[in-house]
This record gives structure tokens, sequence and C-alpha cells, in this order.
């Protein structure tokens, strides 16, 4: 199994006609994702990369059942991209875009909440490199030869760090369930927790790799859930050791501005709620085949 995505999710992608959204859509197809049309509006009825293009997701989603949306769209309007997929009913989306207005994505969040939690769409994202399964589907921007099929997951705030930790992962045999990039930016549509949640439910994920950074309360709050809520173990590095004090570092989110929101900080909560701690980014393959190994006696 696998969270998220898998080969039967039928994927959209908004901004579709657009130089970024090309590329990465052909990715996703050559991956072997089932990409079944686009949005662009003003260009409904033409065929791209061999797919429809349509004007608006509600039309996309009548006409192809697409449950998955990818957003390519300029920040300034990928807050109401997201709401119109949100609308439109789809199930799972992406948001690949960097620089939404952090006002934006409050009022995006404020909006999605007219919708019952069963019927509300999951986001991840903003400013994220996106959602992989191995071998079944891939809703991003990553390489995707880099991650092997199996049963650790991952989830973390940088994308690169999460490229380095499948590709560890993949050179020591080590296989990936699903792979999970939630944003870098303050304000996010899926939390640490929320996929945290999802791995635990998750029958083939054996072991969860979470991958954090300076600033945000998020690591904490996931530290806690892991500790009152997770049998599986948590593998987690976090980012930004040296970082100073009220100075941005890389994303968005990534700067401390209050108790807890220091790498230091984040370690000792993590630790004291019995997770594992990658000492260094070099370390990811070994210390997930550490845990694996005392798992498996």
């Amino acid at each position: 199994m696998a969270i998220l995505i898998n080969e039967d999710t039928r994927v959209i992608v908004q901004g579709y006609t657009g130089q970024i959204g090309s590329f990465h859509a052909q990715e996703m197809m050559d991956y072997g994702t089932q990409v079944v049309g686009g949005v662009t509006p003003g260009k409904g009825g033409i065929n791209h990369l061999g797919k429809p293009v349509f004007n608006t997701v509600k039309e996309a989603v009548a006409a192809t059942g697409a449950n998955a949306s990818i957003v390519f769209v300029p920040p300034p309007f990928a807050a109401d991209s997201l709401m119109e997929a949100a609308d439109a009913g789809i199930e799972y989306c992406v948001a690949i875009t960097d620089g939404i207005p952090a006002h934006d994505m409050i009022r995006l969040k404020r909006y999605m909440r007219r919708y019952r939690a069963e019927r509300r769409m999951r986001l991840t994202g903003p400013n994220c490199a996106g959602t992989i399964s191995p071998g079944r589907a891939m809703l991003g921007i990553m390489p995707g030869h880099i991650y092997l099929e199996g049963n650790v997951g991952i989830v973390g705030r940088s994308g690169t760090l999460g490229y380095e930790a499948a590709s560890q992962l993949k050179a020591m045999g080590i296989g990936v369930s699903t792979s999970v990039g939630i944003g870098g930016d303050p304000i996010n549509g899926s939390s640490f927790r929320d996929i945290l949640e999802l791995f635990e439910q998750d029958p083939d994920t054996d072991a969860v790799v979470m991958i954090g950074e300076i600033g945000g309360p998020q690591e904490a709050e996931a530290a806690r859930f892991f500790r009152d809520h997770m049998s599986k173990p948590l593998i987690a590095y976090i980012a930004g050791l040296t970082a100073p004090k009220g100075r941005r570092m890389g994303h968005a989110g990534a700067i401390i501005s209050a108790f807890g929101e220091s790498a230091a900080e984040k370690l000792e909560i993590l630790q004291e709620c019995g997770a594992t701690i990658v000492p260094h980014p070099s370390h990811f393959g070994p210390s997930v085949a550490a845990v694996l190994e005392r798992r498996a006696k």
C-alpha cells in the first residue's frame, strides 16, 4: 500500500500549458502517473502533451474523473486555483508554487473549513517537492529514479533533504512506501502530525523518517503525537542547528521566533518523546537501517 497516491490516482495539472507545468507533467507521465488532463483558463478545448486541456477544474473533473491535482500556478493566483480545486471535489492536491502570500494561505485554509472533514480536500504544500509512492505514482518535481519501492515513509519540509534520504536508503537496498513534502512555508496545508497519522494507519509502512527544520511548532507537535499515538519507529533529522534567532534561513518558515522553534530545542523534545535522531544528513541510511534491524529482532 501507499498513502495519498497510488497507481489508480487520476491526476490533473493546474497551470498545465506553462513551461514548468508542461515539463513536470511530462516527467510524471513518463514515471507512469495517470495524468488525465490539465487546466489553463482560456485554453480549454485544445490538446497538450496528448491530454485534454480544460478551462476550469470542475470541467476537468467531470470529463476525466480526476481525484488529484498538482498546482504550478504563479503565486498571485495560486490560492484561487487551490480553492477552485477544493470546490471541484478534488480529494488530494499538491501545491508546488513557492511564494504564495501568507494572508492568501490563511484565506484558503479558512475557505476549506466550509467543507466537512470527510469531504475536505487534503492539501500538501505550498513550496514543496510533492509526493511520490515509488513504482506507483509521482505527484511532484522530484527525480523519480532515486526512490526504491519499500516500507519506509518519508515526510519533510525540505525537498532536497528528502531526496538525500531516499538516495541513501536506495543505496542500502531500503525502499520507500511514500515520500511526502509538506512544504517550507509557515502556513501549509498539512502538518507533520497529519502525515504521521496516515503512515501509522498504513499497514505497509514499517518506520517513518521525519525531516524538520528550525521555525514553527510542527516538529514538537509531531513528537508528542508519535509518543502518544504511534507504534512505528520515528527517525528524525532537524536542520539548522547553527541558525541564529530572528533570521530566516532558506524556507519562508525557517525562522526562530519562540521557545521550542530552534533545532536544538526540537531535537530535545524529539529525544524525550522516544524518536531516533539522525545526527548528520549523511547518516539517514545507517540510522534507518539500524532501526529496522532492531525492529526485526
